[in-house]
């Protein structure tokens, strides 16, 4: 899918091209992007919203910067589909997300333009400092670096660290502030209602108005006159606002609030901006969602929408009709509910993923004891700590991508401290079409390696939301639950709760030629192979082992006095998950068996449907079988 001929978009390969335009076809040229942006991405799911929201402040920058020279970064990074789209990858653009096509984020590797990989949040101003510095030391002043930083990056406190320490520098820093009031859900805390105040204040923007004017517009006025202007014009923002300016107070020059879809207006400002020495920060008001009425309405929807018509904006659902299993985070927002309702000291705690965690759930019927803390995993994990302390039972939902954020918080802050803290990992495993920046590889073997905490992955919905009851339960401590995304694998899930004794393997299917261990939701694929298997005469056991830590020993020791060939399957890294706890055991216990294991390869593995990566990998069912039957034909 590639723009039609005639149009100003199918002319540019590069931002080159588009510095050749004149500044009054820069319009159109946007409209054109945004609606390239709806065309392929209606069929070929990705996020949407974001992206349309940007489309101006990207021409803006490529037109008046050199970009690739000039460093470009964006934070977070699926809000550069525009970005794509003008350096060069616009006749791959439908490959967007797919298996072997471009990434959806900014990806150092794809393109010369992408100047620094931004998959998770708030970095970007710390990585554009990095690189400012760099150019001053190597003598390049004449550098720019830019960062926009934008769906609520601003709250991360990373980026107000990079603030404080990039403020009191000569770098040549720009810092563009794509407020737009909104992350993948709405942005909450103190900084969204003070951006808001900023942008809301009528006094305030027309004096500014006019202090830009004389700045900026008229020279005549003199350096003395314009330092005067300055001065005054941060003593009525202190007094309008009645607060002093937050990103002059890091040092910071402010300049805005500015309409980030006025991309004339955007084009003059950069100029100007580019000409001004040393950290400053403009600030820019956009809609999430521009140019389609529905993802305006609805950017939390419109985020990521799947299928949808292009001309309506009406989302289009693919799923069969028929009865399906609910999604595992669905299980999760249900089940906390219930849990809450039982038991007064439980509470639910994310870190801006309340629609994605579903914890939105538990928003609607229990506000006061459901905490959206903004883009701040560490803040969350602390927070659960400080809940913990005072007897409440905190079940913290963090995607496992963006758990490796808070790993100090949660050896120092919890787990060192024996506090009863429930984390629910979303995304664990191979999470699709998002590719190497949020698969959730690596959180069975980060916190395996911590003291004194339970790690549990459940084979299905039901054992999920038992393992939730048990997590709650007095004496059960710190406690890592980790599940996949989407749906899971049964129709009937909502039965009455039953505990699961912690550290206590299941075997699910009895056999006496080879043994597979799966942790999570890999034993249905065991399952699926072992009766493949068991078509061609091999009798298969299977192990659902339900907890990396604490291992069921005594499982472990049935399974190698009774078989010499074990398969240990996990939707994780081999490097020191499943598979390496059991070869510990085994070497411990000098057992002669044989040890294949089957999982992520110590890799970062790219974008592709869950499906295909399994495929792809060797551990869906039919990867597990034709292990399992080259295994026994060599025993024979």
């Amino acid at each position: 899918m590639s723009p039609e001929a005639g149009t100003l978009l199918s002319t540019i390969n590069s931002p080159a091209d588009l510095r050749k335009l004149s500044e009054d076809e820069l319009p159109r040229l946007c409209d054109e992007i945004r609606r390239f942006i709806i065309e392929v991405i209606s069929v070929n799911p990705g996020h949407l919203s974001a992206s349309l929201g940007t489309v101006e402040l990207t021409v803006a920058i490529h037109y008046v910067f050199e970009t690739p020279a000039d460093k470009l970064i964006w934070d977070v990074g699926h809000q550069a589909y525009a970005h794509k789209i003008i350096t060069g990858r616009k006749d791959r653009f439908y490959t967007l997300r797919k298996f072997d096509g471009i990434s959806g984020f900014p990806k150092m590797s794809e393109s010369e333009y992408d100047a620094f990989g931004t998959g998770h949040s708030s970095t970007s101003i710390s990585a554009a400092f990095g690189m400012a510095v760099a150019s001053s030391l190597l003598k390049n002043t004449g550098k720019q670096h830019i960062a926009v930083i934008g769906d609520g990056s601003m709250t991360g406190g990373m980026a107000m660290e990079a603030m404080n320490n990039a403020g009191v520098s000569k770098a040549n820093l720009l810092v563009i502030l794509n407020d737009n009031n909104i992350a993948i859900d709405k942005n909450v805390g103190a900084l969204k209602e003070y951006l808001l105040d900023i942008a809301t204040s009528r006094s305030y923007n027309r004096f500014k108005d006019l202090v830009w004017k004389i700045m900026g517009g008229d020279t005549s006025y003199g350096a003395n006159s314009r330092s005067i202007i300055k001065q005054v014009g941060n003593a009525v923002k202190s007094t309008i606002l009645k607060k002093s300016n937050l990103f002059e107070a890091f040092k910071f020059r402010y300049f805005g609030p500015t309409d980030g879809h006025d991309v004339i207006h955007l084009v003059k400002i950069l100029r100007d901006l580019k000409r001004i020495p040393g950290p400053k920060i403009l600030h820019t008001i956009t809609v999430k969602g521009k140019g389609l009425p529905n993802a305006e309405k609805e950017p939390t929807t419109y985020h990521s929408p799947g299928v949808f018509d292009k001309n309506t904006g009406e989302i289009i659902n693919t799923e069969c009709a028929e009865k399906l299993s609910p999604k595992f985070q669905n299980v999760f927002g249900k089940t906390i509910i219930e849990l809450a309702e039982k038991n007064e000291r439980i509470v639910g705690i994310t870190p801006a993923m309340a629609s994605g965690c579903s914890l939105n759930m538990m928003m609607q019927v229990m506000p006061d004891r459901a905490f959206d803390v903004g883009i701040s995993e560490q803040h969350a994990v602390t927070f659960a700590a400080g809940l913990a302390t005072q007897g409440m039972i905190p079940f913290c939902n963090i995607y496992s991508t963006f758990m490796q954020r808070a790993l100090d918080q949660v050896i120092h802050d919890v787990a060192l401290q024996k506090l009863h803290v429930v984390f629910c990992l979303d995304r664990g495993g191979l999470v699709g079409e998002d590719g190497a920046t949020h698969h959730g590889a690596f959180d069975l073997a980060y916190m395996r390696m911590i003291p004194d905490i339970v790690i549990a992955a459940p084979l299905n919905e039901l054992e999920l939301r038992n393992m939730m009851y048990t997590a709650q339960l007095e004496s059960s401590g710190t406690f890592s639950i980790r599940y996949p995304r989407g749906r899971g694998f049964l129709t009937e899930w909502k039965l009455p709760f039953t505990a699961i004794e912690i550290g206590k393997a299941e075997k699910i299917r009895d056999g006496s030629d080879i043994a597979i261990l799966s942790i999570g939701i890999t034993g249905n694929f065991a399952l699926e192979a072992a009766q493949k298997l068991y078509n061609d005469g091999i009798k298969t056991a299977v192990y659902n082992m339900r907890f990396l830590k604490p291992l069921d020993e005594s499982a472990l020791h049935d399974v190698f006095q009774n078989f010499k060939n074990v398969i240990t399957i996990e939707d994780g890294t081999i490097v020191g998950g499943l598979g390496s706890a059991v070869l510990e055991f085994k070497n411990d216990h000098n057992y002669s068996a044989k040890v294949i294991r089957l999982g992520i390869p110590d890799k970062f593995v790219g974008q592709g449907s869950p499906v295909e990566l399994y495929r792809f990998y060797g551990y869906d069912a039919e990867g597990i079988y034709n292990t399992a039957k080259k295994t026994c034909e060599i025993i024979n």
